[in-house]
């Protein structure tokens, strides 16, 4: 692995290998975000899973295995935008 992540702790390497992010990186780029701030939370988690889905599409030929795992933490970052920030609200 890279120099960076070497220096991770394991919570934040787990988080890395489920979000391809860090939870706080992640915290960070949602909080920052201007569809965050005048959409919601809904809004983003909408957008990532629609991100997913594009990288899904055989319309652009095969899902090779990167493809995928790209797909498969952007739906897990859809996931905690719904848990973290839309179902506490409850």
């Amino acid at each position: 692995m890279t120099q960076v992540y070497d220096r991770l702790t394991e919570q934040e390497k787990r988080e890395v290998r489920m979000y391809g992010v860090t939870v706080a990186g992640m915290r960070e780029s949602i909080e920052s975000s201007i569809t965050f701030k005048f959409s919601g939370p809904a809004m983003i988690a909408a957008s990532l899973m629609s991100d997913a889905q594009e990288m899904v599409n055989t319309e652009y030929g095969d899902v090779d295995y990167m493809r995928a795992e790209d797909a498969r933490q952007c739906l897990n970052r859809a996931k905690w935008v719904l848990f973290e920030y839309v179902m506490k609200q409850d």
